[in-house]
């Protein structure tokens, strides 16, 4: 049996935890495999809008076992906070969530020192979600990390306090005040919280339900674009969000990988610094983020907002692997008389179609062709048939530019609100 993954083409947001939720009754595992809290993945349904940032996006259906993989990041509390959500909703913590003991922990000073370092930057912040997650990562690099499975060690305190004493010397660089003491307070509770839950080898429990034939759906955060290696460095997060990045952090082989569902907007948005060459700032980008609801789950900050970059998207597909599409917020478009996509980029005086080694500090300009927009609700429609030409237009026009198959449209946010188109589901 091989293991599909779920990922995000553009700079995230793309409404990846809806379409997990939503390909959920196929599979038997969900796991997610990097990034942390600093992930928002919203799911609606029954009219009520969850939002997750670590517990997997299969989490609200009985029968499917929901793995934090050891390329997560974990913020105790935070988790914490979660799982004291999903309980009062009846979810089954105990028997559907697993975490990986080989999943590091984000500490009180990993926040500290978040939130001191993109103050330190000024204007050359990178937009950080402030949740520790890239100091925390350093420390997985640099060997002193600390990990789930060290919480149940006799140890654990002496090696907590050793790193924490380290974190300190390096906040001191930083003209910043702080209250250890009452982070740490909560940071503790959490812990307890963490023992009572289903800790695992998550490498040996994912591949034993290979071998048993069980069926496995990787989730991505964030997305392609804000790769450490492959994304517009370095405005990027601090884990690999491509396909490979199953691999390392879920302990999966390459020739484990089945099918690779890429999603996109059917337009772009960006929180948080970093350059965006199709980005709107006027009329219409505000349009755009109004009829898109286009707030940060996480954050809540206002998002960024601009038309479909195809040089991006297809450099996204390429180092994925893509081998299905799923466009999401087909729905907001519905606002405009007019789509424009982005086809190429015009970068030192040279008209190219491909995500070049440079657009941070390069000047770009975007190429836009021009289609004819449908301007009718989308969101009461249950199948192709329904669709305008106009939609359907803009689907082929995709389509055949991408050359992958785009199987599911998203028409709102609620879990009934998708047409299939492919197979993904028969």
């Amino acid at each position: 049996m091989k293991v599909d993954v779920l990922l995000g083409l553009q700079w995230g947001d793309e409404g990846k935890g809806k379409i997990v939720d939503v390909l959920t009754p196929k599979y038997n595992v969900i796991a997610r495999f990097q990034g942390g809290p600093n992930a928002g993945h919203t799911l609606e349904f029954n009219g009520i809008k969850h939002v997750l940032h670590t517990i997997p996006s299969g989490i609200f259906h009985d029968g499917v076992a929901n793995v934090v993989g050891n390329g997560v990041v974990v913020d105790p509390v935070i988790l914490k906070k979660e799982i004291d959500a999903l309980i009062k909703l009846g979810v089954n913590i105990k028997k559907q969530l697993f975490i990986s003991k080989k999943a590091h922990l984000i500490l009180p000073t990993h926040r500290l020192i978040d939130a001191a370092s993109e103050a330190a930057k000024g204007k050359e912040k990178i937009g950080s979600t402030l949740k520790g997650i890239g100091p925390t990562y350093m420390d997985k690099t640099g060997r002193n990390g600390l990990r789930v499975g060290d919480v149940f060690e006799t140890t654990f305190k002496e090696k907590y306090t050793k790193l924490v004493i380290k974190h300190k010397e390096i906040l001191k660089f930083h003209d910043f005040e702080y209250d250890l003491e009452a982070l740490e307070k909560d940071f503790f509770i959490a812990l307890e919280t963490i023992k009572n839950l289903t800790i695992i080898d998550s490498e040996h429990y994912l591949n034993n339900a290979i071998n048993n034939n069980k069926s496995i759906l990787a989730e991505g955060a964030q997305g392609a674009m804000l790769d450490v290696d492959f994304g517009s460095y370095p405005f990027v997060t601090s884990s690999n969000t491509t396909t490979a990045g199953t691999c390392t952090g879920l302990g999966i082989a390459p020739n484990k990988i089945g099918k690779v569902f890429g999603i996109f907007k059917a337009y772009c948005t960006r929180v948080g610094s970093g350059p965006f060459p199709t980005e709107l700032e006027d009329e219409v980008g505000e349009r755009m983020r109004k009829a898109g609801n286009e707030f940060g789950s996480t954050t809540g900050r206002p998002r960024r907002c601009g038309w479909i970059d195809l040089p991006a998207l297809k450099y996204a597909i390429m180092i994925n692997g893509v081998t299905e599409l799923i466009m999401m917020k087909a729905d907001v478009l519905s606002e405009f008389e007019t789509i424009a996509v982005c086809t190429h980029y015009i970068i030192d005086g040279k008209k190219i179609d491909y995500m070049p080694y440079d657009i941070v500090s390069k000047e770009v300009t975007p190429v836009y062709e021009t289609l004819k927009g449908w301007r009718q609700d989308l969101t009461k429609l249950a199948s192709m048939d329904e669709i305008p030409s106009e939609l359907s237009a803009y689907i082929d026009y995709l389509e055949k530019t991408l050359n992958v198959p785009i199987s599911i449209v998203s028409v709102g946010p609620d879990r009934t609100q998708t047409i299939h188109r492919g197979n993904v589901l028969v």
